[in-house]
């Protein structure tokens, strides 16, 4: 995309509004309708965007694959850590009064922590599944053979 340089000058303004209103849907979700989930959407679509203006190879560069999949692990188990913390503290699966002194900063607390969790995996997940379509449609354009490919780059069960 070189030749569309109207499209990176606008990338590079939209890109940051995204990730900006993905903050704000991030931590103010608690609040007003949004949350973990809409946050790990909006992450995911702009660096989608960056992906479509700049490539993929250029978009793994800047995340590369593997910390793609170490976030979506890492989201999971922070919300599953905040739940279980909930239980060893004495109180139930995701139950955030034990979290801290009073019932209403445990609240706050609580829910920020797992909806970070899910936004975290969200915008992974995202990432990962756009990659997958990504380099499948590059398969299918070029005729390489698709069985093949996914022997070369899956696991088999034994």
């Amino acid at each position: 995309m070189s030749d569309h340089a109207i499209l990176r000058v606008v990338a590079r303004l939209v890109i940051p509004l995204f990730m900006l209103f993905g903050l704000y849907v991030q931590f103010h979700g608690e609040y007003s309708p949004g949350g973990g989930f809409q946050a790990g959407v909006l992450f995911g679509a702009a660096w989608i965007l960056f992906v479509l203006i700049y490539g993929l190879d250029t978009g793994l560069r800047v995340i590369p694959e593997a910390l793609i999949y170490n976030l979506a692990c890492l989201g999971v188990l922070l919300y599953c850590l905040i739940g279980v913390l909930g239980v060893a503290l004495g109180g139930h699966f995701l139950n955030f009064d034990v979290l801290w002194t009073t019932p209403k900063a445990a609240q706050q607390a609580g829910i920020i922590l797992v909806e970070l969790g899910v936004g975290v995996t969200v915008a992974a997940v995202v990432m990962l599944f756009f990659t997958c379509f990504v380099r499948r449609r590059a398969l299918n354009k070029t005729g390489a053979d698709t069985d093949q490919w996914r022997e070369d780059n899956h696991d088999h069960d034994s």
